[in-house]
């Protein structure tokens, strides 16, 4: 059992390099940065502007503008984090069967948690993509400069500050130091899409709609469709109609033929 657990786990340590997963959580946190970026800039400017001017009646129609804007960015990324870490993320509201205005669904947002949650959650994309960025390309440089030592040590002492490296067998064993670091880079990098994910089924999932499925809501286009159908079938006069139609006309149509044959 030992043996069989051993193996276990060089496998799983090894084999990380050639999951699909792997490359695509390194996707998601390569974009952690430029779209935390661009979050963090959209909104302290849109809601410095429109807290700025909220004593007039500017400021409200923008902070409302902004509600908006930020309800579809948390919803982008809630997609972002099923696609690329592969997260069932649970849907960000549940829908009803009821014609809503405008003033209705501004309210709706208002008092969905997962409003102020999908803020949160767009807020914290900044610094945790700034810390993703530096974790990663830290590791990188420094396994790649491990990996290079055998190439470069021959061209003059390669100083790491506390020894040098002055033989090809030293350099050799920092060379298999910098593959072990590659796969460790892999392992750490995936905790950190770990973490986003947990941060995304959170922040930007309802509770409330989390044992349903997408696919089960219905949606407000499709209330016209559902009544039609549901008068048609209740519909008294058809019933009637049909009635009439099974079962007095086939009686008045067999009387001719019958004399016919008389």
């Amino acid at each position: 059992m030992k043996e069989r657990g051993m193996n276990s786990m060089i496998r799983d340590f090894f084999g990380v390099v050639t999951r699909k997963q792997t490359y695509l959580n390194l996707t998601y946190l390569l974009f952690s940065f430029p779209l935390g970026t661009a979050y963090f800039i959209f909104l302290v400017t849109g809601l410095s502007m429109g807290l700025g001017l909220s004593i007039t009646l500017i400021g409200i129609p923008i902070l409302l503008l902004m509600l908006v804007a930020w309800w579809e960015l948390a919803s982008f990324e809630r997609q972002l984090a099923i696609w690329l870490l592969g997260i069932d993320i649970p849907p960000m509201e549940p829908r009803k069967i009821s014609n809503q205005k405008v003033s209705e669904k501004l309210k709706g947002y208002i008092f969905n948690p997962v409003t102020w949650k999908g803020l949160v959650f767009l807020f914290i994309k900044f610094p945790l993509g700034i810390f993703t960025l530096i974790v990663f390309f830290t590791l990188l440089v420094s396994t790649l400069v491990l990996i290079s030592v055998p190439f470069i040590y021959n061209t003059g002492y390669v100083d790491f500050g506390f020894f040098k490296v002055e033989t090809l067998g030293l350099s050799l064993v920092m060379m298999t130091g910098g593959l072990l670091l590659g796969f460790v880079s892999l392992h750490i990098m995936n905790a950190l899409a770990k973490l986003s994910g947990l941060l995304a089924y959170n922040l930007l999932g309802s509770t409330a709609s989390a044992s349903a499925r997408e696919s089960d809501y219905t949606y407000i286009e499709d209330i016209e469709d559902i009544d039609l159908e549901d008068d048609a079938e209740e519909d008294p006069e058809e019933e009637i109609e049909d009635r009439f139609k099974e079962d007095v006309l086939p009686g008045t149509m067999d009387e001719p033929e019958k004399g016919k044959q008389n």
